[in-house]
């Protein structure tokens, strides 16, 4: 089986994990990346995008998006986890290709408008682009075949904020609109992602497998271990956005529960995400009137690194 993919990212070190993913897997057809700010600023995403696809020898269109959030002031980028350029300061080749002239937003609508039933949505960054989407055409919820979100946070608190992940804190107000757009939707957040560690060993097969993309992608990892070794006491990364196409490919590797989500989008919880399980009585219905998703809570943490290296190399 093949799943047709739009990839939103904000390339970043462990985006350039999964876009290798979703380069190099049979199973994925990757139709297009759309692009934002988040780990670095839009314009540096698009070209981080078109370099490692360039590097793979893939022509895939790329297309430029949200450069900010929907309503709060963008904090910086945060240099000190991916480096300035996003891909751990190290030196990167000549980008030939240009991106496709269209917005994100456009080429999200265009894309599952020309392939109702089919398209899956992967956003892996602050989500804004989708949120435009729904506002150019409310109806692509209903075209989509389902959106897979890699952020939030039900249980194991946050990494920017002390509830907030950072998807999520980056853009709250995006985050809201769609986490509740009523499209079928995964969450795929901190509560697995933090379970799962690339190591030395995966990176050294991984740079073995993968060429002139491999060095890239070995390189950039030397920066982001050690921000984790200095966060998280871990000897590794965690491989947070390919956790989201681990669930599309490999979905029996995650357990998942069904329910209500929202995000707060002000206060000391801003960018927090609530989850209300499915069928659960609280003391007033406004936590259980969102449209119904699922949302994941456990992995196999050792099976998805090891799919994730097995894949790259």
């Amino acid at each position: 089986m093949t799943h047709p993919i739009i990839f939103d990212t904000d390339p970043g070190v462990d985006d350039a994990q999964a876009i290798a993913i979703a380069l190099r897997h049979p199973e994925i057809e990757l139709l297009g990346m759309t692009t934002t700010y988040g780990n670095v600023d839009v314009a540096t995403a698009t070209h981080n995008a078109l370099l490692l696809a360039e590097l793979a020898g893939r022509d895939i269109p790329v297309a430029q998006g949200a450069a900010a959030p929907l309503v709060k002031p963008r904090h910086p980028a945060p240099a000190h986890i991916h480096g300035a350029n996003g891909l751990g300061n190290i030196a990167l080749p000549e980008v030939m290709g240009k991106a496709d002239p269209r917005s994100a937003a456009q080429f999200i609508v265009d894309t599952v408008n020309a392939r109702p039933g089919e398209v899956t949505l992967v956003a892996v960054g602050p989500v804004g682009n989708l949120a435009a989407a729904l506002q150019l055409d409310p109806s692509i919820t209903e075209r989509v075949k389902r959106v897979v979100i890699m952020g939030g946070s039900i249980r194991e608190g946050g990494n920017v904020t002390p509830v907030a992940e950072a998807n999520m804190f980056n853009d709250p107000d995006a985050a809201a609109r769609a986490l509740t757009a009523g499209w079928p939707l995964i969450l795929v957040g901190l509560d697995v992602t933090h379970r799962c560690v690339l190591t030395p060993e995966h990176m050294a097969r991984i740079e073995a497998g993968q060429g002139e993309l491999g060095r890239v992608l070995a390189d950039s990892y030397a920066f982001y271990r050690d921000f984790y070794r200095e966060a998280l006491g871990i000897d590794g990364c965690c491989p947070h956005d390919s956790c989201a196409l681990a669930w599309l490919l490999r979905p029996e590797l995650f357990t998942t529960a069904r329910g209500h989500l929202g995000v707060a989008t002000s206060g000391e919880a801003e960018g927090q995400t609530l989850f209300a399980p499915e069928g659960r009585a609280f003391i007033e219905p406004r936590w259980s009137q969102s449209p119904l998703v699922d949302v994941c809570l456990g992995v196999d943490g050792a099976a998805v690194s090891d799919w994730i290296a097995d894949v790259l190399a």
